[in-house]
């Protein structure tokens, strides 16, 4: 069974610098085997023979390969702050600590001008995600409010609007139970961000491990049912939200309830 990594909480966000190191670990593994001392490097020798016999367009030798790889990754992890960086003077202090040259600056001005810059990309970073979670909070409001007044939508004291599409004849979860559940989830603009069907199989979690609007509407639901479920932003991820999402998104789940999963006693 699947767990859903956009249902549990707390959601744990992967930084620049963690891709990175990522990336680099994973373009040099010093996890294989080394020759022998006067033994032939048969992992070198493949790799030559691979990128020989493959052929790269415009670059036809290894070196310009790899060159070209490092520039392209470095490239990639610079684009969301491309607009604060020059290339040509990015490549000139690049190509200067490759030659060894003197540099423009000391470790010491180098040191301070990264803090500056990390603290002016902070700040805007901030004031665009405060931006953008007023306008989805408010747009999200005035959403649901139209929603509510539709035909068959329920909303309850804490905000939550559900819809009954099947209603089944079994037990309801409590808030200690877990369930077995098909759903998909989707923005407002109809957008998917997350589904089981897609992967194929049902999912299992705790109700009290998910975000507080599945934890409350899992519970109306008797075993067999099918809900539709509009979550507002307080009851899903507020401005915590993942990337996919956004800011203080409401979020759309429709949710087949299979099964109750009973806690099990400590042992």
């Amino acid at each position: 069974m699947s767990r859903s990594p956009f249902l549990m909480k707390p959601y744990a966000r992967i930084t620049l610098l963690a891709l990175a190191t990522t990336l680099a670990l994973a373009a040099c593994d010093k996890s294989a085997p080394k020759p022998a001392d006067g033994a032939p490097d048969k992992t070198a020798e493949a790799g030559k023979d691979a990128a020989a016999k493959t052929g790269y367009p415009g670059l036809p030798t290894e070196k310009e390969q790899a060159s070209y790889m490092i520039g392209m990754s470095m490239g990639k992890q610079l684009i969301e702050i491309k607009e604060e960086v020059n290339v040509d003077t990015l490549v000139k202090g690049l190509r200067a600590a490759i030659a060894e040259e003197k540099l423009l600056l000391t470790e010491e001005q180098a040191k301070e001008i990264g803090e500056a810059f990390g603290q002016r990309m902070q700040a805007k970073q901030i004031a665009k995600s405060l931006a953008e979670a007023k306008a989805n909070m408010e747009k999200g409001q005035k959403a649901l409010a139209e929603n509510g007044k539709k035909p068959g939508v329920v909303t309850t004291a804490s905000g939550l609007q559900y819809q009954i599409m099947t209603e089944g004849k079994g037990a309801k979860p409590g808030a200690a139970d877990g369930v077995k559940v098909h759903y998909k989830g989707t923005l407002l603009d109809g957008k998917t961000f997350d589904s089981s069907y897609d992967r194929g199989e049902p999912a299992v979690m705790p109700l009290q491990g998910v975000i507080p609007g599945w934890a409350e509407g899992l519970q109306l639901m008797p075993v067999g049912s099918k809900f539709k479920f509009w979550i507002p932003a307080q009851l899903a991820y507020g401005e915590q939200a993942p990337p996919t999402i956004g800011p203080n998104q409401p979020l759309v789940f429709e949710v087949e309830l299979i099964e109750i999963v009973k806690s099990q006693p400590a042992k």
